[in-house]
């Protein structure tokens, strides 16, 4: 899953970039309110976590502009302004949540989790596909009850499969989702971490879960 952290403090949004890092989650990071509303209208991402305090645009004015340009991504606001008036503005603005600094990062984790889960229709961390269970909160990994060791890219890859089970996933559509935008585009880095996967999966299984879908991309479901 992809993230947009706007922030313009740079060791807070390092430190944010980091902890989401090590959930196996693409993060790409903006510092200034215009560049963040840019990013947000160019590329598909799935959560967005941004300050109010910002320079060039405010925060308020990035999130009612994504939202007026019909932009829907679930949208955190992380801000040091606690005032009851401003968080009753950013959520009727069309905020999703709203954590004031400082904050515990566990928190600010927790708080993504949910608002992912949200925006991908799930109720629950658990997300399985027959045999086949991911617990997105300890990222644990299982086949048949089986315990699979996955690399972070490994495993961002299966989630963002698993989360879209049954849908045909294109290469653009995987870029933007699982890597971030420092990534090569003409490499064939996909076509590898999907048979590191199936080596994992699907080697030795009576079923092969995951599919290639000529001339469109990969998906995952139960075989018919």
């Amino acid at each position: 899953m992809r993230i947009l952290v706007i922030d313009d403090e740079p060791k807070v949004a390092s430190f944010i970039r980091r902890a989401l890092e090590e959930e196996n989650y693409a993060v790409d990071v903006a510092s200034d309110g215009q560049s963040g509303l840019d990013f947000a209208k160019s590329v598909n991402y799935d959560l967005i976590v941004l300050d109010l305090m910002l320079p060039q645009l405010p925060g308020m004015a990035v999130l009612q502009q994504l939202r007026a340009a019909r932009i829907h991504t679930p949208l955190l606001i992380l801000t040091a302004r606690a005032e009851l008036d401003q968080r009753v503005r950013g959520l009727d603005a069309g905020a999703d949540d709203y954590l004031t600094k400082p904050f515990a990062i566990e928190e600010l984790l927790a708080r993504a989790r949910a608002l992912l889960r949200r925006g991908s229709g799930s109720s629950t961390e658990i997300l399985q596909v027959e045999d086949l269970v991911i617990n997105t909160a300890t990222h644990e990994v299982t086949r048949g009850g089986q315990r699979i060791e996955l690399t972070s890219k490994e495993y961002a890859l299966l989630e963002y499969l698993m989360r879209n089970a049954g849908r045909v996933l294109t290469r653009p559509m995987i870029i933007e989702h699982v890597w971030d935008l420092d990534f090569d585009t003409f490499t064939n880095v996909i076509d590898v971490y999907i048979s590191y996967l199936r080596n994992k999966i699907d080697r030795g299984r009576d079923r092969s879960l995951i599919q290639t879908v000529r001339g469109s991309g990969y998906m995952i479901r139960a075989e018919e």
